[in-house]
This record gives C-alpha cells, sequence and structure tokens, in this order.
C-alpha cells in the first residue's frame, strides 16, 4: 500500500473502502460515502439509521479514554491535545483548559489531513521526484564530463612526453657527437704510434742484419737513433662528459602540467514550499564596530609565543620552557606536558580529534601527544620544524628552515608521509625567506595555505596546490610604520587574521587579501593567534605572557 494513503484510511467509506466517507449507518455502525448510502439501505434485512457523520450520537463513535476504560472521550483539550472523558474533566487536572467537541475537533483534523494529503501529493512528492531525476541526469553527465578531464590530462601528457622525447634525443645526439670526437681523437693518437712502431721494427731489423754481418763497414758507418725514440709520442688524455640529472619538483612539474581545480560541493538550503525561496548560503557575519576584550588569561610564562584552541573556553599555550599548558578562561591550569628533549617546543597545534602536536627543533621532530603520551610522527634531516597547524583533512602543515641557513619551505604530511613541498614559484623564485623567527601558518576555509613571514614583513598566501594566490605586505598608505607580521589565523567567513607584532594590532584580510581593519584592544605585543568554533579570537602577548579573548564578530547562536 502507497506510504501516502496511511493517514486517511480510516476516513475512507467501509463499503468501497476508496472514497472518503460522509455518512453513518447508527444501526450497523459502519461509514458510508454518498454513493454506498442507497446501496446499504436496499438491505431490508435491519431498519437502518443513516444520518451525516457529524451528526452521529452512538458513543462507540468516541474514542475510549486511556485512564476509565468505561468511559468515551467526547470532549479534547486545546491545551493538552488530548481527547479526554467527563471523568478526565472532573478530575481537575484540565482545570482552565480549553475544551472543544471531540467530533468537531475530528472534522477540523479530517480537513487539516485532508489538505496535508493534497499538498503531498500535487506539491511536495513532486518536487522531489524533480530533484531525484536531476540527480540521476548528473549521475548520466559524470562519465562525459569527468571523460573530458581525462582525455585533457592524457593529451597535456602527450605533450610533454613530446617535448621531453625531443630533449632526450638533443641529449643523445650531443652524446653521440662527443662520443665521435673522442674516437677521432684517439684514431689520430693510435696512427702516430703505429708509424713510430713500424720505424723501431725496421730498425731493429736492420740492426740484427748488422750484427749477424762480415761487412765492417756497416758496423763503422752506423748512427744510433734511440735518443729520437726515448721521447715517447704525446698521449691524449680524454675525460668522459657525466649526466647530471635535475631533481624533479613534483609540485613545479604538477604546476607546469596544468592544475585541476577542486571538486566542489555545495549543499544549498532546500526550498521552502511555503516562501518558495532558495537560500544557497548563510549570512555573511559582519565585523563588531568594535572589538572587545571578554577574558585574560595569565600563563605564567616569563615569555609568550604560541595558543591553539582546544574549545572555546580552553587553549593550550606555548612560552619560553618545556613545559606546554592546557588553560581555562580563569589561568586554571588544567594539563601540562614536557617535551621529550627537554627543550622548548617551536610549535603547537590541536589536531581535529583534540589531540596536541608539537614541533622541536632542538631534535628535529613533529610530535603527537595523545592520552598525555609523545609519540614521535616525523624526524627531519637537514630541516628544522618550526610551526605547524592541522588542516581541514587533518594533514600537518609545517614551516621549517635547512640547516645551512639559506632555504625556508612549508611541508605537508599525511602521518608521517610527506605529501607536498611549498618553497618556490613557477619561476624558481623561493616564496619564503630564511630567518629565526617563526613562520606562523594556517590553512583558509578555502583551503588556501597561509604564512606570516615576520623576517621578509610580509604574508604568503598560496593556494592548495602551491600556486602563489597574493602577497600582504601591510597598508600601503602605512609608509612611516614598518609591518610586523607574526602569529596567523583564519575564521569561519575566510577572513585572515595576522599579528602587526612592533605596532600592537591585529590586522584582518579578507580571504583575497584586502584589508578590512584593525583590532587593537590594548594589545602589546601580539605574537600568537587562534580562532575558536564561534569565531572568538584568542592572542598571546610576548612580554606580558597573557592570553586575550576577544570578540570581533557577532556571537553566533
Amino acid at each position: 500500500m502507497h506510504p501516502r494513503r496511511s493517514a486517511q484510511e480510516v476516513l475512507l467509506c467501509n463499503l468501497c473502502e476508496t472514497v472518503p466517507l460522509q455518512s453513518r449507518c447508527e444501526v450497523c455502525n459502519i461509514n458510508l460515502c454518498k454513493a454506498c448510502v442507497g446501496e446499504h439501505l436496499s438491505d431490508s434485512s435491519k431498519k437502518h439509521n443513516v444520518m451525516p457523520y457529524l451528526q452521529r450520537k452512538s458513543t462507540p463513535n468516541y474514542p475510549k479514554c486511556p485512564k476509565h476504560v468505561e468511559k468515551y472521550c467526547e470532549h479534547h483539550c486545546e491545551n493538552c491535545d488530548i481527547p479526554v472523558c467527563i471523568k478526565c474533566v472532573s478530575s481537575g487536572k484540565h482545570e482552565g483548559h480549553k475544551l472543544s467537541e471531540f467530533l468537531e475537533k475530528l472534522s477540523a483534523k479530517t480537513q487539516n489531513l485532508q489538505k496535508d494529503l493534497e499538498e503531498l501529493e500535487t506539491r511536495i512528492y513532486p518536487r522531489y521526484e524533480e530533484m531525484a531525476s536531476n540527480i540521476q541526469t548528473e549521475k548520466a553527465d559524470i562519465e562525459t564530463n569527468y571523460g573530458k578531464l581525462t582525455t585533457a590530462a592524457e593529451q597535456e601528457g602527450e605533450i610533454l612526453h613530446r617535448e621531453i622525447t625531443a630533449i632526450v634525443n638533443q641529449r643523445k645526439s650531443a652524446i653521440q657527437e662527443m662520443k665521435n670526437k673522442h674516437l677521432s681523437t684517439l684514431n689520430k693518437n693510435t696512427e702516430e704510434i703505429t708509424q713510430k712502431m713500424v720505424e723501431l721494427e725496421q730498425i731493429i731489423s736492420d740492426l740484427k742484419s748488422i750484427l749477424t754481418s762480415n761487412d765492417v763497414s756497416l758496423t763503422s758507418t752506423y748512427k744510433s737513433r734511440n735518443s729520437e725514440f726515448r721521447t715517447l709520442p704525446s698521449k691524449v688524455r680524454v675525460t668522459f662528459p657525466s649526466f647530471t640529472p635535475q631533481k624533479i619538483n613534483t609540485y613545479q612539474l604538477n604546476e607546469m602540467f596544468g592544475s585541476l581545480s577542486p571538486l566542489s560541493i555545495n549543499t544549498e538550503h532546500g526550498d521552502t514550499m511555503k516562501s518558495a525561496e532558495a537560500v544557497s548560503s548563510p549570512p555573511v557575519k559582519p565585523l563588531h564596530n568594535e572589538p572587545r576584550l571578554t577574558a585574560t588569561i595569565n600563563t605564567g610564562y616569563d615569555y609568550l609565543y604560541s595558543v591553539s584552541c582546544l574549545s572555546e573556553d580552553q587553549v593550550w599555550t606555548r612560552g619560553n620552557n618545556k613545559t606546554m599548558k592546557l588553560l581555562n578562561l580563569q589561568s586554571k591550569l588544567l594539563t601540562s606536558i614536557k617535551t621529550n628533549s627537554g627543550r622548548a617546543p617551536q610549535g603547537i597545534a590541536v589536531t581535529r580529534d583534540g589531540d596536541l602536536v608539537y614541533t622541536d627543533d632542538s631534535n628535529n621532530t613533529v610530535n603527537l601527544i595523545k592520552n598525555k603520551k609523545i609519540w614521535t610522527v616525523i624526524t627531519l634531516q637537514g630541516w628544522s620544524p618550526r610551526s605547524v597547524c592541522c588542516t581541514a583533512g587533518n594533514d600537518l602543515l609545517v614551516t621549517m628552515d635547512s640547516y645551512d641557513g639559506e632555504q625556508s619551505k612549508v611541508v605537508r604530511y599525511s602521518g608521517s608521509t610527506e605529501k607536498q613541498s611549498i618553497q618556490f614559484d613557477y619561476q624558481g623564485r623561493p616564496f619564503y625567506t630564511f630567518g629565526y623567527d617563526t613562520k606562523y601558518i594556517s590553512e583558509n576555509r578555502n583551503l588556501d595555505i597561509c604564512v606570516a613571514d615576520l623576517s621578509a614583513s610580509v604574508v604568503v598566501v598560496v593556494n592548495q596546490s602551491g600556486k602563489l594566490r597574493f602577497r600582504y605586505a601591510g597598508l600601503p598608505s602605512n609608509t612611516g610604520q614598518s609591518f610586523s607580521p607574526a602569529g596567523i589565523t583564519t575564521d569561519s567567513q575566510s577572513h585572515i587574521l595576522t599579528a602587526d607584532w612592533d605596532n600592537h594590532r591585529i590586522h584582518i584580510l579578507d580571504q583575497d587579501g584586502q584589508f578590512l581593519r584593525y583590532i587593537h584592544c590594548d594589545l602589546e605585543f601580539p605574537r600568537g593567534l587562534c580562532v575558536d568554533i564561534r569565531d572568538n579570537l584568542f592572542v598571546t602577548e610576548r612580554y606580558t605572557a597573557k592570553v586575550k579573548k576577544i570578540q570581533y564578530l557577532p556571537t553566533q547562536c
């Protein structure tokens, strides 16, 4: 039976079971539609009493009271929205409540049921059918559209293969040319030596003849040529050429190959049938006219560097010693963890599972703290880790500097596996400057990777493929002030917030690098930043060792 008819079955004619009832036979205790009344009255074995359904009088048409089984519910309590009998009413439990006649209430509900059924059948269900049909159409287009992408990738691959084959053939031709020249040089050297050997063989033969001859004139006239041959012919030395392959930068190769835009899946709010308006996205929260300080946390460090939110009222902090502290808004110490090395960590971040990650440049490791136990997940060779953040995909992004003091880069890890290295633009120029100041890092909601490079006085933003989107070096109008970006974070609106260290303020940018406003709130040398799930900003002050909680967006309900 169709599920949409189940709510209406009790209201159908008992004879045909297809048409809604209109009358009731009080004698036979059955409900009848207009067409079936005549057929029912044709049965002369009984004296029937057919009347309109709403005028029926027999009590069995009322539901029995669940509390007073001998009574029927002839009334309906509007306040409690339940049928009640006369005993229920007199009990006092419904005193002051509005009562209506049960059959009138039933009639009204019957009409509402009929309206609901009509709306479900004529308006709502067809829209669901239409949506299901549209999805089937989209699914049918998947093979075609993704096939085109695959073909485009294959064609680009063939072009690159041809270019590579041409370069390989050029190299092979050059190698063959050098080989021929090498052989020609050795052949000339061989000819010179062979000529000398022929002369020597003739001289040796002549000397042997003289020694066996009795002709003294030959001996007396002999002149030695040994000194002529003591100086050996020049020896040609040829050094073999070598081939030094260029280290392949996978992400530069990917960029050269061509970019593939990410799959974007946006779930729109469904159409509201009443208003017929589609809501595509939640409204953007405006910035507060004046950000306000809502809490101050005293951490107890001498110097404070980083903060990472565990919840709305609990934050992890790291300062100038080996202990990382979990504190609440009242400055109460909830948990503390010491690094394995006994040295101060460089960066901290909270994972999506609520675990803490920290970097340690004393032993070049990235470590995970789970259930108060420390696990080393990454050990670097030739690089020192700095800042770290956890991405929406549960990867780790780590900033790092090379031992030789010449290079800086960002590396993406899945577990302990390196997935991506971001260091150079498409022209081979470095994105980041080397410097001992920690480069704070954050991933935006659009998957851009944002790095505050204090040594270069610039915020560098690349997309998830490692391609430069923009650089922000402060407002051009502030020519008299230096820009000192230290901490960096992002919020639910894809704003980028960076601490302007020397100017005691926070810059707020949109996701495309356009300046929106400053946050001051009497900040002193702000350093580390993080944002909680309700877009409250937490800022560390290096010298006061305080964490300040600031509300700069309207409260999220």
